[in-house]
């Protein structure tokens, strides 16, 4: 079972309507409502991106991802998500000059399980990463982004810079995390 959490992203909407459509079986939460003594009842999550930088938020971000890494889970974190990862185990993020909203090509560097090819994404974020922690590949970048597709070294966790689930190739995305 996957288990979606809504970080207050204006697009996590987009997302949920996505898993629908698919007929991905899910469920969705807050992080202030969410009961982690119940993450083993999940062998899946998603960790949408945000609206405002809150530490109870990251708190629990960040308990969620130690969970996925210990017990072999498999996560995307998408936008937030992928910087709370980076953040969790040891990398850096930055406030950008001018925030980054629009279409953006990503050009895939490493073979991985989500995507062959370049892809097309929507990008909407005013923060970014900006030092990697060891443990995480880079998979994707772009012109504008260095880390836009990150994943833990041998096992299923991701993280997006983008929003995946705002265009084609990004859903297709979703739809082969949820399938792995």
């Amino acid at each position: 079972m996957l288990l979606v959490i809504d970080n207050g992203s204006v697009y996590t909407k987009n997302l949920i309507d996505f898993l629908h459509n698919k007929n991905i079986l899910f469920e969705k939460q807050t992080p202030e409502l969410l009961d982690l003594k119940l993450l083993d009842n999940y062998n899946s999550f998603i960790l949408s991106g945000r609206r405002k930088n809150e530490k109870k938020t990251n708190e629990i971000n960040s308990k969620i991802i130690n969970h996925t890494i210990q017990n072999d889970k498999k996560l995307l974190g998408i936008c937030y998500g992928a910087e709370i990862l980076a953040l969790t185990l040891g990398g850096t993020i930055r406030k950008l000059t001018f925030p980054q909203k629009g279409t953006e090509k990503i050009n895939i560097q490493r073979k991985n399980y989500l995507f062959n090819g370049n892809l097309q994404v929507f990008e909407s974020h005013g923060f970014e990463i900006s030092k990697l922690p060891d443990i995480l590949l880079v998979i994707g970048d772009s012109k504008n982004c260095k880390f836009e597709i990150i994943q833990y070294d041998k096992k299923p966790i991701f993280g997006t810079q983008f929003h995946p689930e705002m265009s084609g190739d990004g859903q297709n995305l979703i739809q082969k995390f949820c399938s792995l």
